[in-house]
């Protein structure tokens, strides 16, 4: 009797406390406060979660990396049953659903819409029940060097906050650009948060630009061919259609994200195409089911915040019907890539099977502009309309490469190494020097951006040149088998013709320049000898002077030719140092 009392009384204290907590903090945020015209600045985001975490056990809160601005990277946690530890989160059989805010802070409408989605579920015991099966992550604000950077301009297509961050990061880099190259902490620290949470849905808080229309919200769904098999089917015929059925019911009309620059869109539009660079592109690359939200960027802010938290319930509840299916199909669409032979690395629209829908637009036409001298596009208000449009939803791959079992990259591109080790590739160092049977690649052709793209001079329209050989491999190269969970990062990253392949990006540029070369007056002797003792060269090389007159007609160029034929020509010019092994 004396311990039952003695627990009642524990149990009462505990209660009292919690109380005492929950009454030293107010948890009406500067949102509510402003009646939805402001957003807090960046430590009042995190000494607002700081207290959520003292007060409320649900909550835990995890300062994890570091970010270009010298500050660590926060991840707020909601577990029903208690204090999470990060270790063990990916272990849990509950959904796990990752949110991210703030990766342009000035579009910060995630920021203020997750603030008041977790308040609200703490507070709720009824909403603590509901998301009982539930684990909810939230990066509170990614682009902290932004946040910081705070302004009331920038912005200047869009209707409110007040004053918002700035879309560079603390060394100016486009966060959403740099999910695959990781130029910045902060894209390192964000890997480390993925790989430790593992969600099996990933949500993105943005606001668009572009044309105007009715809607104050929108939806950019990583491509579902892309994503592929029945997980991407999935994505498409379930996840979508649900969640833009969940805000029918609260009256909130949504479209696909309005993919159109220089047209309207009652034209029709595409889907946006989100390659590895974007938060999606890079989540679906680990069979996570991801989305962006975007809002409209010249309806009212506090419109907008509410339609974010809606759509953000609307996953929640998403993940909670589907739990067990969703991590099926997760593991399915791993397995299914563990016994394809062939991986598509690039797609296009289809166009010849768009899908079709009534988009609620404004009519648009082009009226003489009072500033300059021509045309400006103009969007009449008063002429709302409903049309079915065409939507290019659908694409198909246009390159596949062969699986290989294997990939084998030298020792010394130690920033490609690191990459791999933020995102948990496996791999085997050689223990001694090793020949195998490989197939080596040259850099065919490829083209460059003429100007800089988020601080490189980006390749595409690569291709390259494949040859088997004997390849001896030293000791300290490794050996990357791809039957394992990163084999879609792996192949994107290390397949040079793929879109945003690690070559592609720059990584290994210093193979595109010639270390030697020769003196014409002095190798003139040498080719000579090279025709007379080499027939195969010497007949190429006459046939390249009967049929390209521009060689005909430049003689180093011709000297060249016969340089690069020659056991004198380095053997790591346009060679990429990475090797498969089939």
């Amino acid at each position: 009797m004396k311990k039952l009392s003695l627990l009642l009384f524990v149990i009462l204290l505990t209660s009292c406390n919690s109380k005492k907590k929950e009454l030293q903090y107010d948890f009406t945020t500067l949102f509510e406060k402003s009646k939805g015209t402001e957003t807090p600045i960046y430590s009042e985001v995190i000494d607002y979660y700081t207290n959520l975490s003292e007060v409320y056990s649900e909550i835990s809160l995890f300062q994890i990396g570091e970010t270009d601005s010298g500050f660590p990277l926060h991840l707020v946690v909601f577990n029903s049953q208690g204090k999470s530890d990060l270790t063990s989160l990916k272990s849990s059989q509950k959904t796990r659903i990752l949110i991210n805010n703030g990766i342009h802070p000035g579009e910060s409408d995630g920021i203020d819409a997750s603030m008041l989605l977790l308040r609200d579920i703490v507070q709720n015991d009824s909403l603590k029940k509901v998301y009982a099966n539930t684990i909810i992550g939230v990066i509170p604000v990614y682009n902290i060097g932004g946040a910081l950077n705070r302004n009331s301009h920038s912005r200047a297509n869009q209707n409110g906050p007040k004053e918002y961050g700035f879309r560079g990061n603390a060394r100016n880099f486009d966060l959403n650009r740099d999910f695959i190259k990781q130029d910045t902490k902060n894209a390192a620290a964000f890997a480390n948060i993925f790989h430790s949470f593992d969600p099996e849905i990933f949500i993105d808080n943005h606001v668009s630009n572009g044309a105007d229309y009715q809607y104050a919200i929108t939806h950019l769904f990583t491509q579902h061919n892309k994503l592929g098999g029945s997980l991407g089917d999935f994505l498409e015929k379930e996840m979508r259609p649900f969640i833009e059925n969940h805000l029918d019911q609260k009256g909130i009309p949504i479209t696909p994200y309005v993919n159109v620059w220089g047209t309207t869109p009652e034209k029709g539009f595409s889907q946006f195409y989100d390659s590895p660079r974007y938060s999606t592109g890079y989540t679906t690359l680990f069979n996570t089911l991801g989305f962006m939200v975007e809002t409209h960027m010249l309806k009212p802010y506090q419109i907008r915040v509410e339609q974010t938290y809606e759509i953000m319930v609307g996953a929640l509840a998403f993940g909670e019907k589907f739990q067990q299916e969703i991590k099926d199909l997760r593991q399915q669409s791993l397995n299914r890539l563990y016994q394809e032979k062939k991986y598509p690395i690039s797609f296009i629209p289809d166009r010849e099977n768009p899908s079709r829908f009534n988009f609620k637009g404004y009519e648009a036409s082009y009226i003489d502009s009072k500033v300059t001298t021509g045309k400006r596009l103009f969007y009449d208000r008063n002429k709302p309309f409903t049309k079915e449009i065409e939507y290019y939803n659908n694409f198909t791959p246009v390159q596949e490469i062969d699986i290989p079992k294997a990939y084998v990259l030298e020792s010394g591109w130690h920033k490609v190494i690191e990459r791999l080790n933020n995102n948990k590739v496996e791999f085997v160092r050689f223990k001694k020097d090793t020949t195998i049977l490989s197939e080596i690649q040259h850099i065919k052709e490829y083209s460059t951006r003429k100007s800089a793209y988020e601080g490189h001079y980006l390749h595409y329209d690569t291709s390259i040149e494949k040859t088997v050989v004997e390849v001896t491999f030293k000791k300290g190269d490794i050996y990357i088998p791809t039957q394992q969970k990163g084999i879609r990062y792996i192949i994107e990253t290390l397949e040079s013709s793929a879109p945003d392949s690690f070559f592609n990006w720059n990584f290994f540029d210093t193979i595109l320049q010639r270390k030697e070369g020769f003196s014409a007056y002095v190798f003139e002797d040498i080719a000579e000898e090279i025709l007379k003792e080499n027939p195969t060269i010497k007949d190429a090389f006459e046939n390249k002077m009967k049929n390209d007159q521009d060689f005909a007609n430049n003689s180093y160029a011709q000297l060249n030719f016969i340089y690069q034929q020659s056991p004198h020509y380095e053997k790591a010019h346009l060679k990429l140092p990475i090797y498969k092994i089939y």
